[in-house]
C-alpha cells in the first residue's frame, strides 16, 4: 500500500513537472523510476504530454522506456515522434526488439526509418528483417560477444570489457574459429577462475546446444525450457554463428504463443480487445455460422426421434444435462491433450498412455455421474427406468467424449495441423451429436420399459 501511494505521489510530481515544462525536475523524478514504471506512467499520458516527454529525454533513455511497452502499442508512439528522433530511438533499442517493432509497421514507414537511421544500426536490423516471422532468426539478437578459440583468457577479458556494455548477455560466451564456425561455449565463471595465460580452446566445452536459424520459435522456447538455458546460439546450415536468443525473448514468445493458442481454442482473436464491434463481429461470424449449421444437424438428429419424444416427453428435459456434461468432459480432456502436445510431454508410448488414462477417467467419471443422476431422477420424478437410461447414457457419453477430446488433437498433430484449432466449440458440438445419438437410440430401443 505504501509503495502504491509513493508511486502515485511520484506520478503527480512528474505530471506537474510536465505541465510546468520543468525539464530538470521531470528528468530527476522520471529517471529515478524503473523502466517498467516509466512505461506505465507514459502510456497513460495524453499525446501533448507524450510529445514533451520525447523532448525531455535522449534517444537512449526513450529506448529503455519503449522496450517495456507492449509491441502492439509501439507503432502509434513511434508515429507521433519526429522521424529523426524515432530513428535514433530505434537504433538504441536491442536489434531483435527493434525488428519486432518494425514488423508491426507499414513497409514504407520501415523504409523511411531505416534510411534516416545510423548505417551500422540499420545494417544490423536489415540482417534480421529478412528472416521469416516466428523463426529463430526473427527473434535472435546480433548483439553478443563471440570469442576466438585461440585467444588467451587475458585477451578475452580485455575484449569483454570493451564489448560487454553493448552485448545482450555475457553469462554464456560462445567460441568460434577463424571462419566464424561455432565450436564451443564457456561460462563467465569458467573464464574468471581460469589462469590468464590459458587458451579459450582449453577451457571451453565442445558440447554446444544450438538451434538452426529457421527453427520455429515455439520449438526454440520448448528447448530452452527443457535445458533451463539463459541463452542459446543460432547458426546457419554451415554452422556459422549468426546470433543468440536470450531468455527474455523466449518469455515474450511463450506469452505470444499462449495468447495465439487461446485465440484458436476459443475461435476468437484475443489480441484485439479494443477494435470496434463491427470488425470484431466480422471475425467471429464465420466460426459461428459454421457451428450454426453443425447445430442444425444436431437439431435434425433430434427431429428423427420425434416419435420417441412424443411417447415419453420427459426425455427432452434431460438433453441439456447429457449434452452439457459430455461437452464439458470432452473440453477438459482436450485441454490436457493440447497442453501436453504443445509442451512435447508425450515421448515414446506417451500418447497411448494418455488415451488409456483418459478412457479410464471417462469411465470413472461417467459411472459416478450416471449413478448420481439415476437416483436424482428416481427421487425427483419417481421414474427408475428413465433415471437408469439417463445414467447409462451419461456413462457411455462421458467415456466416449473424454476419449474424443484426447484423440482429436492427437490426430490433428499427426496430420501436422495445430491441435489448438480443435477448439472447444467443435469438440462440444461433436459430443452433442454423439450424446444425442446414444441417448435417443437407447430410449427407442428400450421404449417398452419407459411407457
Amino acid at each position: 500500500m505504501e509503495n502504491d501511494q509513493s508511486l502515485t505521489v511520484h506520478n503527480e510530481n512528474l505530471q506537474n513537472a510536465l505541465n510546468k515544462g520543468d525539464i530538470n525536475l521531470f528528468r530527476e523524478h522520471f529517471l529515478d523510476m524503473h523502466p517498467f514504471d516509466q512505461a506505465t506512467f507514459f502510456k497513460e499520458l495524453p499525446e501533448d504530454s507524450r510529445l514533451k516527454v520525447y523532448a525531455f529525454l535522449s534517444p537512449e533513455e526513450t529506448a529503455d522506456l519503449m522496450e517495456h511497452i507492449e509491441l502492439e502499442d509501439t507503432e502509434a508512439f513511434f508515429s507521433e515522434m519526429d522521424p529523426r528522433f524515432a530513428s535514433a530511438v530505434l537504433s538504441k533499442i536491442a536489434t531483435d526488439d527493434a525488428v519486432d517493432i518494425l514488423n508491426e509497421m507499414e513497409k514504407d514507414k520501415v523504409a523511411s526509418f531505416l534510411t534516416i537511421m545510423d548505417k551500422e544500426a540499420s545494417d544490423e536490423i536489415k540482417q534480421l528483417l529478412h528472416y521469416e516471422e516466428k523463426t529463430a532468426g526473427s527473434i535472435m539478437t546480433t548483439e553478443f560477444v563471440a570469442l576466438n578459440k585461440n585467444s588467451t583468457v587475458a585477451e578475452t577479458m580485455k575484449l569483454l570489457k570493451e564489448e560487454a556494455p553493448d552485448a545482450e548477455t555475457i553469462y554464456y560466451l560462445y567460441v568460434v574459429d577463424e571462419d566464424k564456425h561455432l565450436v564451443g561455449v564457456l561460462s563467465l565463471r569458467d573464464l574468471i577462475v581460469a589462469d590468464e595465460n590459458t587458451l579459450v580452446l582449453d577451457i571451453m566445452s565442445e558440447k554446444v546446444v544450438y538451434v538452426p536459424v529457421g527453427m520455429d520459435q515455439e520449438e526454440v522456447a520448448q528447448m530452452m525450457k527443457d535445458y533451463d538455458f539463459l541463452a542459446v546460439p543460432v547458426i546457419d546450415f554451415q554452422k556459422h554463428l549468426l546470433g543468440i536468443i536470450t531468455v527474455d525473448d523466449i518469455l515474450d514468445v511463450m506469452d505470444e504463443e499462449a495468447s495465439d493458442d487461446y485465440s484458436k481454442f476459443a475461435a476468437v482473436d484475443v489480441d484485439s480487445p479494443d477494435e470496434n464491434a463491427f470488425f470484431a463481429a466480422m471475425k467471429r461470424l464465420p466460426w459461428l455460422i459454421i457451428l450454426l449449421f453443425i447445430g442444425m444437424f444436431t437439431a435434425s438428429l433430434i427431429s428423427m426421434f420425434e416419435d420417441t419424444i412424443a411417447k415419453v416427453a420427459l426425455l427432452a428435459a434431460f438433453i441439456p444435462v447429457i449434452a452439457g456434461t459430455a461437452g464439458n468432459s470432452g473440453t477438459q480432456a482436450l485441454a490436457v491433450a493440447v497442453r501436453g502436445l504443445a509442451n512435447s510431454d508425450y515421448g515414446k508410448g506417451g500418447k497411448i498412455r494418455l488415451l488409456l488414462r483418459e478412457a479410464g477417467t471417462g469411465l470413472i467419471t461417467g459411472t459416478v455421474c450416471g449413478i448420481v443422476i439415476t437416483f436424482v431422477i428416481f427421487f425427483w420424478k419417481g421414474e427408475f427406468f428413465l433415471g437408469l437410461l439417463v445414467g447409462i447414457t451419461l456413462l457411455i457419453t462421458l467415456t466416449v467424449a473424454t476419449l474424443a477430446g484426447s484423440v482429436i488433437p492427437i490426430i490433428m498433430d499427426r496430420m501436422h495441423i495445430d491441435p489448438a484449432v480443435a477448439s472447444g466449440p467443435f469438440i462440444t458440438t461433436i459430443n452433442d451429436i454423439i450424446s444425442i445419438l446414444i441417448y435417443f437410440g437407447m430410449a427407442t430401443a428400450f421404449m417398452r420399459l419407459l411407457i
